[in-house]
Formats: C-alpha cells, sequence, structure tokens
C-alpha cells in the first residue's frame, strides 16, 4: 500500500507545480537582471543558475510572468533626494524582502529584533552549502523569493527541536497565527513597502525595484490561493478554522451590521474592510486564466453564500441583521468581472438536481433570495411583528409595516445589484442568469395548480424576491413612450424552450394551431434579443410567484369568514349551555379565536411584502407595458398607444395574440385587481387609465378572448374600480370613466354588450355567474350615470335595436327571477323567525329540531342577502335606463313581459301578503322596500306616457288589479316616498290603465278559441304565426322573438335557431285575423256599448 503521507506530498507538490505554469522567458530575464544588479551577490543567468536543495516534500515554485515594467512616476516632492541620499539596490532588495516576510538569513539580526524576524537557519545553512553569497552575513534576493516563503511557512511553533539556539526561533513564532493570516500580513507589508518606493524614491533603479515588489506580490497570492484550496500543505496553529472561510470573515466585514459575524484578528495580519477588494482583485489576476479562480475563490463563494445565518428562523427580522453582512460580501466578491463569471460556472449556481422545493437551499444564490416574511418558512415574523393582531393599534401596525418593509425593500435592491453585476460581467454570465431564473420557473410550474402542497414547490419569498429582481431589470425598457416596445420578439415561444409554454392554455388557440404556428416561424429566425427574455420572464414569474401568493392571501380572507361563521353559529346556538357538551364546546370557541388570530397576523405578514410600495409600483408599472403591448398586438394599425387603438376591433384576430400564453393576459387582470380591491391608492400615480383601456378594449371585442371567465374578470376590476374609496365616492377610476376618450366613447357599448355575452358561458355554473357580472355592470353604469356624455352614449346604443331589446330582455328576465328568489327567501326568513319568537314554543321543540331550523335559518340569511343585492341593482339600472330611453322598451316582444314584471313586484311589495317580508334587521339581508318600491314606481312614472306600456300592464291577466295602484299611492303618500306631483301623475297613470282594460276586455272578448289558433307556449291567441324551420311547429311571432332574446334555439328540439330563420305562415294569420273579426262582430251585436268612462274610484273600491 501506498504511504499516506507520500501520497499527500505527491498531491501538494502537483499543486505547487501549477504555480510554474505561465513562466515565460522574458520574467526569467527580469529575475537575472534583477539579480545582476546586486554588488554583493554573484552574477548568475537563469541557465546557469546554481542548483538548489529542494525542501523535503515541496516542490519549488516558479512565478507567473510579472507584468510590464511599470513606467516610471512623476511624483511632486517638496526635497526630492539627491543621488548621495540613495541606497543602492541590493541593500534596498535585501532590506524590502527582510520586512515583508519578516525574515532573515543571520542570527544576529534576528537576535537584534528580539526574534520579531525570523531566522531561517535551516535556509542559511542550505545556502551557504550551495555557494550562495560570499560570507556571511547572507543578503537576501530575489533569487531565493521561493525558498525564502516556504522555508518561513513551513515552520511550526509546536514542533520539538533538539537545536538548542534555534529554540528562541520557534517560541518567538506567533502561537495562533495561520498560515494565510501571515501572507496576509506580507501583502499589506508589501503595499506599504511599494507606496514608499513611490513617494520617497529610495533607489535610482525604480523600474526594477517596482519588477521585485511585483514577484514578491505574485507569489504571495499565489500561496494565499494555494493555501485557501488546501490549507493543510502548511502546518497550522491548532484550533483554527483554516481555510475559505479565512476569507469569508473579512467579506463578512464589509457591513456595519456584521459583528455578531465576524471574529478580529490582529490588525498587522488581518485584511480590513478597505484591503477586502484590492486582495480580490490580485487574487482574481493571478488565477484567472484557465479557470483556476473557480477552485481559489469558488470555496469562499459556498461558505458566504450558504452561510448558517441564512437559515435562522427569525431571517430578516433578526436583531442583529447578519444577512446585511453576507450581502455585503456578495457585492465585493462579484464587483470584480472574473469572480462574477466564475460563480455561474459553479455548479451550485444552477444546479442540475434540484426540485422546486429545493432550488432555493441548494442554488448559490437561493438561500439568500428565500429571505422574506411569508409565514411558511418565516412564522417568527407573524408571531413576533403581528401577534395578537386585535390588541394592536393602527400606529403599531404600520410602525411595524415600515420596519420590514424597509428591510425587504434593501433585501430586493441588493438582490438586483448583485445578479445585475453578474449579467454584465459576461455573455456567458449573462446567460447563465438567465437560465437559472427560466430553471426557477420550469421547476415551479405547479404553483400554478389549484391544489398544492407548499413542500413541493418553492417559498413565497424566494419567488417573489426573483421577481423583483426581474421587475427591475425590466425598468429600462419601459420608457413612457413605450419607444422600446417593438423590440420584444413576438416568435419569442417559437424559437426559444427557456420557458416550456407546451401545456398552457393559449389565449384564441388549440394546442395544435399553437404547435403548428411556431414550426412555421422558427426556420431562419434570429436568437431572441436580452428585452425579450426579461419581458417573458418577468411574466411567467409573476404568474407563478407573485400572484400564487397574492391568491394564498385571498385564502386566508376565505379562510378567516369560515371560521368566524362557524364561530358565530357555536356561540349564537347556547343550548350547550349546562350540558356535558358546554366544557368542549368552550374549548372548540377558544381554538377559534386562536385560529382566527393566526390567521389574521399571517395576513399582516403577507401584506408586508406583497404591498411593499416600491414593488407595487413597479409591478403596475410592468403591467401597464404589458397591457399596453397586448392592445397593440390586435390594433390593425400596429402602434397603440399612438394613436390610441380604434374600437371596436376587428373580427379577425392575428395568429401571433392567439397563441400567446394566456395567463399572459389573465395575470393583467389578476394583478389590477388585486391592486384594485387591496390598494387603489397605488393607481394614483399610474395604471388608471391603462386598466380603462385595456378593459375596454376586451370588453368591447370579446371575440379577442376564448375563456369567459376571463373576461368577467376584465369586467370585476373595472367593478373594484368604481367602489368607494377614500375621497373618491364612486371609486378610484371615476374620474378616468367620465373624463377619458375611450370611456365616453365606448363604456356604454362595452358594458351592454357583456351584459349580453355573459347569459352562455358554456360552464355548468353559468346561471349564476351570469348575476355576478351584471351585478358589477349595474355598478359600474350608476358610478357614471350622472355624466350626460354616458347617457347619450345610452341613446345612441338604443339606435341598434336588436342588441339593445336583447339587452332589455336580459335585464327584465334577472330582476324577475331576483326579486321572485329574494322576496321569497324573505317570506321564508319572517316565517321562521316568527316561530323563534314565541319562546315557549321553541324551548319545547327537540334539540335537534331547534338546531336544524337555525342552519335553515343561516342559509337562507345567506342567499337572501346576494339575491336582494343584485335585485336592487338591476331594478336601479332598469330605474335609469327607462328615464333615459322608452323606445327599447316599449317593443312587442318586451313591453308585456316588463309589465308583468313590475306588476308582480308591486304586489309583493305592496299586496295582502307584504307583511309577510317583515323581517327582523332587514339592513343585515341589503332589503330595504321603500328604496324597491321607490325605483319600482319611478319605472311606472318614466313610462306613464306610452300607450303601449299603458296597454301591457292592463293587459297583464296574471297580476295586475287597479287597487294595487290605489295602495302603493297611498303608502307612497304616508312614507314621503315620492313628491305629491309625482303621486298625482301616478293616479292619473292608474286611471289610464283601467281605461284600457275596459277597452280591451270588449275588444277581447273572443269566447272559445280554437286550439290550433293559440300559441304553444304562452296558451295565447296568436297574432302573427309563424314555422319553427327544423321542429315545424307553428308558434306567435312575438314569443318565438322573445325566446330567442334569451335562448338562441328552438325550444321544442334544442337545435340552434335564428330569428331570420323562421317561416311567416301566411294562410293561418289569414285565418286568425277572419276569425277575430267574426268574433268581434258577434260581440257587438249581442252586447251593447258601456261607458268606458266609468269612475275609477268604484272600480278601485
Amino acid at each position: 500500500m501506498n504511504d499516506p503521507q507520500s501520497d499527500a506530498d505527491r498531491i501538494r507538490a502537483k499543486r505547487l507545480a501549477k504555480l510554474q505554469a505561465g513562466r515565460s522567458p522574458s520574467a526569467s530575464a527580469e529575475a537575472s537582471s534583477l539579480a545582476s544588479t546586486s554588488t554583493q551577490a554573484p552574477s548568475v543567468t537563469a541557465t546557469e543558475a546554481i542548483p538548489v536543495k529542494q525542501p523535503r516534500h515541496l516542490l519549488t515554485t516558479s512565478l507567473p510572468p510579472a507584468p510590464q515594467q511599470l513606467a516610471q512616476l512623476p511624483l511632486k516632492r517638496k526635497a526630492p533626494p539627491s543621488a548621495a541620499d540613495k541606497v543602492d539596490l541590493a541593500s534596498w532588495e535585501d532590506e524590502s524582502i527582510t520586512q515583508i516576510f519578516k525574515v532573515t538569513l543571520n542570527r544576529s539580526t534576528a537576535e537584534r529584533s528580539n526574534y520579531d524576524l525570523v531566522w531561517l537557519k535551516s535556509l542559511e545553512s542550505e545556502l551557504l552549502s550551495e555557494g550562495y553569497g560570499q560570507a556571511p552575513p547572507l543578503r537576501l534576493s530575489g533569487e531565493i523569493l521561493d525558498r525564502l516563503l516556504i522555508a518561513r511557512l513551513e515552520l511550526d511553533p509546536h514542533a520539538m527541536s533538539d537545536d538548542l539556539d534555534y529554540v528562541p526561533v520557534l517560541a518567538s513564532l506567533p502561537d495562533q497565527m495561520t498560515v494565510f493570516e501571515y501572507l496576509v500580513g506580507c501583502w499589506k507589508r508589501l503595499n506599504k513597502g511599494r507606496n514608499e518606493l513611490l513617494r520617497k524614491n529610495p533607489v535610482k533603479e525604480i523600474q526594477q525595484a517596482s519588477v521585485l515588489l511585483e514577484k514578491i506580490r505574485n507569489l504571495v497570492i499565489s500561496y494565499a490561493g494555494l493555501n485557501l484550496q488546501d490549507p493543510g500543505m502548511f502546518p497550522q496553529p491548532q484550533g483554527r478554522d483554516v481555510g475559505p472561510s479565512e476569507l469569508v470573515r473579512p467579506l463578512l466585514s464589509l457591513s456595519a451590521f456584521s459583528s455578531p459575524l465576524v471574529s478580529t484578528s490582529p490588525a498587522d495580519n488581518a485584511l480590513n474592510p478597505t484591503e477586502v477588494e484590492p486582495f480580490l482583485q490580485d487574487l482574481a489576476q493571478r488565477f484567472e486564466p484557465d479557470n483556476e479562480i473557480d477552485s481559489v475563490l469558488g470555496p469562499v463563494a459556498r461558505q458566504l453564500l450558504f452561510h448558517e445565518s441564512l437559515v435562522r428562523p427569525e431571517g430578516i427580522g433578526g436583531g442583529d441583521s447578519s444577512w446585511r453582512a453576507i450581502v455585503s460580501g456578495v457585492e465585493a466578491l462579484v464587483s470584480i468581472k472574473s469572480i462574477a463569471v466564475m460563480f455561474t460556472r459553479l455548479t451550485e449556481w444552477n444546479p442540475p438536481l434540484a426540485t422546486g422545493a429545493s432550488i432555493e437551499m441548494l442554488s448559490m444564490m437561493g438561500p439568500l433570495c428565500r429571505l422574506g416574511v411569508f409565514s411558511r418558512e418565516w412564522s417568527y415574523i407573524a408571531e413576533t411583528y403581528f401577534s395578537e393582531p386585535s390588541k394592536r393599534s393602527r400606529s403599531d401596525i404600520e410602525s411595524s409595516y415600515a420596519s420590514l418593509r424597509g428591510t425587504v425593500k434593501s433585501l430586493q435592491s441588493s438582490l438586483f445589484s448583485i445578479f445585475n453585476t453578474i449579467v454584465r460581467a459576461s455573455p456567458e454570465a449573462r446567460e447563465a442568469v438567465l437560465e437559472y431564473f427560466a430553471t426557477v420557473i420550469r421547476l415551479n410550474v405547479k404553483r400554478a395548480g389549484m391544489q398544492v402542497e407548499p413542500h413541493t414547490v418553492a417559498s413565497d419569498s424566494f419567488m417573489i424576491n426573483l421577481h423583483s429582481v426581474l421587475l427591475r431589470f425590466a425598468e429600462p425598457f419601459m420608457d413612457a413612450r413605450y419607444s422600446k416596445m417593438d423590440r420584444i420578439d413576438s416568435l419569442y415561444f417559437a424559437i426559444s424552450e427557456r420557458i416550456d409554454v407546451k401545456e398552457e392554455t393559449r389565449i384564441k388557440a388549440t394546442s395544435e394551431e399553437a404547435t403548428r404556428w411556431a414550426e412555421d416561424h422558427r426556420q431562419g429566425a434570429a436568437p431572441p434579443n436580452f428585452i425579450s427574455e426579461i419581458f417573458y420572464l418577468c411574466n411567467a414569474m409573476a404568474h407563478y410567484g407573485y400572484l400564487r401568493t397574492a391568491q394564498t392571501y385571498e385564502d386566508f380572507g376565505k379562510h378567516l369568514d369560515d371560521l368566524q361563521r362557524h364561530h358565530d353559529m357555536i356561540n349564537g346556538d347556547r343550548s350547550w349551555m349546562g350540558t356535558p357538551f358546554q366544557a368542549r364546546t368552550e374549548q372548540t370557541l377558544n381554538h377559534c379565536k386562536l385560529e382566527i388570530a393566526k390567521i389574521q397576523a399571517h395576513q399582516l405578514a403577507f401584506r408586508v411584502q406583497l404591498l411593499e410600495p416600491d414593488l407595487v409600483f413597479r409591478y403596475i408599472g410592468f403591467t401597464n407595458f404589458v397591457s399596453t403591448w397586448l392592445i397593440r398586438k390586435v390594433d390593425p394599425r400596429g402602434s397603440h398607444p399612438q394613436p390610441i387603438v380604434e374600437l371596436p376591433l376587428p373580427q379577425e384576430i392575428p395568429m401571433s395574440f392567439r397563441v400567446l400564453p394566456e395567463y399572459i393576459l389573465e395575470d393583467v387582470v389578476e394583478y389590477f385587481l388585486f391592486v384594485a380591491r387591496h390598494s387603489p391608492n397605488s393607481l394614483d400615480l399610474s395604471g388608471k387609465e391603462e386598466l380603462v383601456i385595456f378593459a375596454l378594449t376586451f370588453l368591447t371585442s370579446t371575440w379577442c378572448i376564448k375563456n369567459p371567465f376571463l373576461k368577467s374578470k376584465i369586467n370585476e376590476a373595472v367593478f373594484y374600480g368604481v367602489l368607494p374609496y377614500a375621497h373618491e365616492r364612486n371609486g378610484i377610476l371615476s374620474g378616468v370613466l367620465n373624463s377619458h376618450p375611450v370611456a365616453l366613447k365606448n363604456l356604454i357599448p362595452a358594458m351592454t354588450h357583456f351584459y349580453i355575452e355573459v347569459e352562455q358561458t358554456g360552464a355548468s355554473s353559468q346561471f349564476y355567474d351570469k348575476f355576478n357580472a351584471r351585478r358589477n355592470i349595474a355598478y359600474i353604469l350608476k358610478a357614471v350615470w350622472d355624466n350626460p356624455v354616458h347617457r347619450e352614449a345610452l341613446n345612441t346604443e338604443a339606435k341598434d335595436v336588436e342588441k339593445f331589446v336583447r339587452f332589455v330582455n336580459l335585464m327584465i328576465n334577472d330582476v324577475t327571477y331576483l326579486m321572485d328568489e329574494s322576496l321569497s327567501e324573505l317570506t321564508q326568513i319572517h316565517n321562521l323567525q316568527a316561530e323563534m319568537a314565541d319562546q315557549a314554543a321553541w324551548q319545547a321543540r327537540p334539540a335537534q329540531y331547534r338546531r336544524e331550523r337555525e342552519n335553515t335559518l343561516r342559509g337562507l340569511e345567506r342567499h337572501a342577502s346576494g339575491y336582494t343585492t343584485l335585485g336592487k341593482s338591476t331594478v336601479g339600472l332598469l330605474r335609469d335606463f327607462t328615464a333615459e330611453t322608452k323606445a327599447p322598451f316599449m317593443m312587442p316582444e318586451i313591453v308585456d313581459r316588463l309589465a308583468g314584471m313590475l306588476d308582480y313586484n308591486l304586489e309583493a311589495l305592496v299586496g295582502p301578503k307584504c307583511s309577510e317580508l317583515k323581517v327582523k334587521e332587514p339592513e343585515k339581508y341589503n332589503f330595504n322596500p321603500r328604496h324597491l318600491l321607490s325605483d319600482i314606481l319611478q319605472v311606472y312614472l318614466n313610462l306613464g306616457d306610452q300607450d303601449e306600456f299603458a296597454r301591457a300592464v292592463a293587459n297583464d291577466g296574471r297580476t295586475y288589479k287597479p287597487e294595487l295602484f290605489e295602495t302603493a299611492i297611498a303608502k307612497a303618500r304616508k312614507i314621503a316616498l315620492k313628491p305629491e306631483s309625482e303621486l298625482e301623475q301616478l293616479r292619473a297613470f292608474a286611471v289610464k290603465v283601467a281605461e284600457t282594460k275596459a277597452t280591451i276586455d270588449q275588444e277581447e272578448d273572443l269566447g272559445e278559441i280554437p286550439e290550433e289558433f293559440l300559441d304553444p307556449l304562452m296558451y295565447t291567441l296568436m297574432r302573427d304565426p309563424v314555422t319553427l324551420p327544423s321542429s315545424h311547429v307553428v308558434i306567435d311571432r312575438a314569443t318565438i322573438k322573445s325566446h330567442l332574446l334569451s335562448d338562441a334555439k328552438d325550444p321544442f328540439n334544442r337545435s340552434p335557431l335564428k330569428f331570420s330563420e323562421v317561416l311567416p305562415n301566411l294562410e293561418l294569420k289569414a285565418r286568425i285575423d277572419a276569425f277575430v273579426v267574426e268574433r268581434r262582430s258577434q260581440h257587438a251585436v249581442r252586447k251593447p256599448t258601456r261607458d268606458s268612462g266609468s269612475n275609477i274610484d268604484a272600480v278601485m273600491e
């Protein structure tokens, strides 16, 4: 077997041999020339050098080529030394080497210095035996630099020696000084010597002296680098941490916050903060060739970036701020280009075996990038800064926000500085940084899933910090005039595989269409530029990072509501009091309270980083840019916003837009929506106009987008923008919606168009989804209704009769359903409350029965609140629209249904059963019967001058009763709901309806009607029969037209049907007309004409 010691010797020898690489003849010549200048040393050329005995286990190393001789710098001196004052070069050389290395070859010199200079006795003997020098004392020269340094480094203060003369030397050696510290001391003394050389000019041969100092520098730096790689090469003190950590310590000292991480060394042998960068530059210059720097400084970088302080539970909330020292150290390293490039060559830069969850712990920048405040990985923040949130004052919370946000902002600024420096170091480094971002994205696509196990993906802090870095990279190309927008490569997903979108849903294209498009455009395309890389990476990082964290924050709110509801339900049911279940129930209530407090603390912690003002401002800026870019992609002129796009867009959509991943457009909506909900003030500086133009572009041109839920989100974002906020009664967007030309021209068309389209979403929940979307539309229109420009736009929109009639029909459908549901559930709530009010009877009921009824009541309360809110907003819309335009409401397919709906709801509010709507705390259900009655009466007033409307009300055989109007007028007068003038108008309308009813009764008394003349759906006499093309059913034109306004299918066989396809049945119409004429003539013969002006008061009585 090989001797382990000999193996180690061979390894050390090989490493030392590396130092010989790159030695040039010129360097040897310089060394020879320098040696020949000594007056006392023999003249020896490089090729005639005396063989030197090698140390037992080391190879003497040659130095890399010395830099070119430095030009003598002209220095201003007050009193330059004369030629007589200058020392000879050999003497200066001896003195300089002695002071730099702190060694001597003369015993008496060492004794005079009290052994501050180390006597190298063994080397002295060797040199004398080799004939070096003429006689003792031997002078030190550049020829023997290697041997001097090796001899000094091999000394071990703990070694045993039989040489009594040498014991004092060993005893005087610093007991705990490491090899690295000694070399640092040499380097510092060398710099001092060089400064003195340039300042005092002690020798005439200034250039030769400078070359010597550079030789010493290269030698010291070479051995310092070698020591970082193999600290065991020379004797080291016991118990000291040696190797890369010795350079990590001065790197950590660069921060003013670093004291907990740094142990001090003697100042003469330690790098102070101002010396760290020059020392690193020397190391980089020496070891950069052939990437030797990787093995020298790679371990240093690893120790620094995987420092234990980065995984402390307190994270950035710790009192010692130790992470700042690491940031300062990394910034110092990457400030040198070759070291910055080295970072990206290390395996740990982008570890090949990392997973979504592990990459933040295994990659070089991961531990630093994962610092943050989010509760899953940094629970200390929520527990410390936001504990017991209900007991904290607003000022206390704001103070915590300010402190933590300042820290987060500092961290993210430093992270960008580091990445930006690396990107600028070289093209290869830039590519490595981009690939690192892409790897993080690829490994974390699961973060966008519906159900995600947190331990399988990267943390929120890690993803958001990287997103903040990308946002800063994007800033240079997001100028106010969008001058660099066209440099974003539209073919990126065809020519680059950095971001995998194969499984992503496209805006409006199938996977096959997207694949075909990519294949058609891949050939001959140039690689994407840096702007395109950052743009698409930033979009993807936001999708899998920030917005997923924002969704977690939203989920906290939902969970909190569920917990509060559960707590209230248990606390409200006091049946457990005094039972064996009391203790367990109280424990459950306490647990609910603790969970509620915990979630509230998490919410506050999330808000720190999600809503950090600088991050929000940058993200809004990027979102504005993306929204403008998307519009430009579909703008036929391709120049938006100069000039602004014309709306609506053409039906033909460019394929380059259709094949884009849907998340690019969705994330614009999601972020606008998030900001509008949680930080609307952030839109004060920018974002409002961009949001409005973006929303109106795709709501007027919904054919650009395939996903109906995405369209609803766009509408929802505008809705949140009109909710009351601070001094804005109609929300943060009210100013833009009421002043911007795009909004004034397109808001009303967009809202009516989307109101119609949302009727059919294709989802199983479409029936309920449409009500939420239409509630949003109602609020938006209410917010702008006072603007006469918008009201005029409604009149213009009403000129498109077919479209507007569909809109009105759907609005009437909604009011009918919502009012019916809300009033029905309020009646049930009234009955349950009445049952519970009788305490004696209620307590006599079994506990199980009471519990079931209470659960039923809570369910009804939740539903009733939603229905009444939606119904109220839709009735308000109807009130406003009928005041502005009347003709669309008088269409045959509309007016009868409108009248029937109004009569039905009027009876519910003032009829015999209106008392059943009386509930406790009506405001809890958003139920305001006075306001609702006022709106319905206003619709009657708005349309009261229309004969068609009066006839439709009179013709409502299901609900119309003259006394309803009398009762409604009396109630309105009693509670001062309407001014007297309007009540008189309403009374006049009631009289008009009664008279019309009398006339109709006379005209329509047709007796028994043949079956073939009756409408199959309404079972009324057809006036204009038509035949349906597929089912061949004969139906009245008004009936099928009304049906098709809501459902574009044949009601009898569900096949698609357009109104233009129905066939007039002229033969049947002629027979019906003849039948009506005949019956009316018979009726006229049988009954004399009655006085149609009979007293309406008597009728109402």
